[in-house]
């Protein structure tokens, strides 16, 4: 195993503004959609799991569960998701996308592959694929930290 190395200032800044970068357009993708980045992300974990319980949507979401509860609200008060019955336990619910929760995560993702496919244009096929290279490693150490029961 390799010892861990204590990052540079410059080093630690570059990932500091790369993470402000996408949140920005993280939430430039959501802009007009009447709909806060939270709101989308639990949507988006619906899309990625085809539904869960609150408390699986907490876990992936990394907040509590009482903030799930208020996001949920919201999203089935505005036609995005569904509360049903869980088969599997009749005193559960399993949240769901619905049509329109869809049709919003496909039309946020597309303004996000637009976007970066635009920026990434910019960049030649090389420092493409060292990105490539580095962000999955990066993926696979943050990924190794969270809890290993949650596959999301």
């Amino acid at each position: 195993m390799a010892s861990r190395q204590v990052p540079t200032p410059r080093e630690l800044v570059a990932f500091e503004v790369a993470t402000r970068d996408l949140v920005g357009l993280a939430l430039r993708s959501v802009e007009g959609l009447s709909m806060s980045l939270p709101q989308f992300r639990l949507l988006r974990v619906l899309a990625e799991t085809g539904g869960l319980g609150a408390t699986q949507c907490a876990h992936a979401l990394g907040i509590a569960g009482s903030s799930v509860t208020r996001l949920v609200d919201r999203l089935e008060a505005s036609g995005h998701l569904v509360r049903q019955p869980d088969p599997a336990n009749r005193s559960a619910v399993v949240l769901a996308l619905t049509e329109s929760g869809s049709e919003v995560v496909e039309q946020v993702e597309r303004r996000r592959r637009e976007e970066l496919a635009a920026a990434l244009g910019d960049l030649t096929a090389d420092e493409r694929a060292q990105c490539v290279v580095a962000l999955e490693r990066l993926h696979e150490v943050m990924a190794a930290a969270e809890d290993p029961r949650v596959p999301y």
